[in-house]
């Protein structure tokens, strides 16, 4: 086997859980970087809307 695996962690405590860690070589991040025409990455999103703020301190009904 030449290639580097994924790394697994094991929790602690009998529960069969894990937890992966980042590919070697690969970027964790789920979104694609919006590249500029200049070469650095730009930003994907205005300022936050009152609409946003609102929802983001709401807080569900079963907290």
């Amino acid at each position: 086997m030449g290639t580097e695996r994924q790394p697994i962690v094991k929790a602690a405590g009998t529960a069969r859980r894990a937890k992966l860690l980042p590919a070697p070589d690969t970027d964790p991040n789920p979104h694609p970087p919006v590249l500029r025409e200049e070469g650095g990455v730009a930003h994907t999103g205005s300022g936050p809307s009152a609409n946003e703020a609102q929802l983001r301190q709401d807080r569900p009904p079963h907290w």
